[in-house]
């Protein structure tokens, strides 16, 4: 399917911003499933040059800076994004979780390149009590792959969606104990679940094409950017689940960028100089083109 992507950030200042400075990662990844035919950054006011640059992660990050004086700010990132149906994976060749976490700490390299992975990152930490919630699904024997899946349709049955109940800063310990979050926290939950049992997880942006109620016009800008979590499962490699949804990732599933967590990989990060406080409004769309 072929989609074109409006991802429109507006901010309002309540005083005068001298200088601000911003990484945007909003560009969607080349992938085997996945190719980024055309993408535009425009910006008011307009900055003298927008710098393009890869991150470590192999992600595509635009920086610019404005140093005039403004009371708003406007980013639109426009993509012409064409996605592809994913091969099924064989879900009883993956290995069993205890052969699973064998191979990866057994072999050297392999544990070197996915280490980052493995370890807390800003987001996700890890304690006991999610130490505890993981242990439900991964038993030794039992296939890593279902493992996977069993994690994420628990998060998806017994947690509730509320966008008002955190923020990016809510600790997971409050999100597990609650049971309630958006698709931010149940990724970085199940994320610290499966790194407390010693597998390699990874934070996938981008965006969900939504569906409007039957005989209902799909809005504009009723779209928003969505989170899910890629799984390091041998023999197969990295592995997609949207635990929010508890389903596999298709090609209705755009990919931005993949980090260790949110933090990494921020649709923007600036610095701001300027005394006052401000209001942020963001509106996306997901619009298929056909095949």
């Amino acid at each position: 399917m072929r989609y074109k992507l409006t991802h429109r950030t507006k901010y309002n200042y309540f005083g005068s911003v001298s200088t601000y400075h911003s990484l945007v990662c909003l560009q969607p990844r080349q992938l085997e499933a996945q190719i980024c035919r055309h993408f535009e950054l425009r910006i008011s006011p307009a900055p003298a040059e927008i710098v393009t640059r890869t991150d470590y992660f192999g992600n595509t990050l635009h920086y610019f800076s404005i140093d005039v004086a403004h009371k708003e700010l406007i980013v639109v990132a426009e993509s012409d994004v064409e996605s592809f149906a994913k091969e099924p994976v064989n879900e009883p060749l993956s290995m069993t979780c205890q052969a699973a976490k064998e191979h990866i700490w057994g072999t050297r390299a392999l544990k070197v390149d996915l280490l980052q992975y493995l370890l807390p990152s800003h987001f996700i930490a890890w304690d006991d009590e999610i130490t505890a919630f993981a242990q439900r699904f991964f038993l030794p024997d039992k296939l890593l792959y279902t493992c996977v899946k069993d994690l994420c349709h628990a998060i998806f049955t017994e947690f509730k969606f509320d966008s008002n109940f955190t923020t990016v800063q809510t600790p997971l310990q409050t999100v597990l104990k609650e049971k309630r979050g958006v698709c931010q926290d149940f990724s970085h939950l199940a994320i610290a679940s499966l790194r407390s049992m010693g597998f390699p997880a990874r934070y996938v942006s981008g965006y969900l094409e939504t569906l409007p109620p039957p005989g209902k016009k799909k809005l504009q800008g009723s779209d928003a950017s969505h989170a899910w979590v890629s799984v390091y499962i041998p023999p197969f490699g990295w592995c997609e689940f949207d635990p929010t949804n508890d389903m596999i990732p298709q090609e209705r599933h755009i990919v931005t960028a993949y980090g260790r967590d949110y933090s990494d990989i921020a649709p923007l990060k600036g610095i701001i100089f300027s005394s006052g406080r401000h209001t942020l409004s963001v509106a996306v769309d997901v619009i298929p083109k056909g095949r």
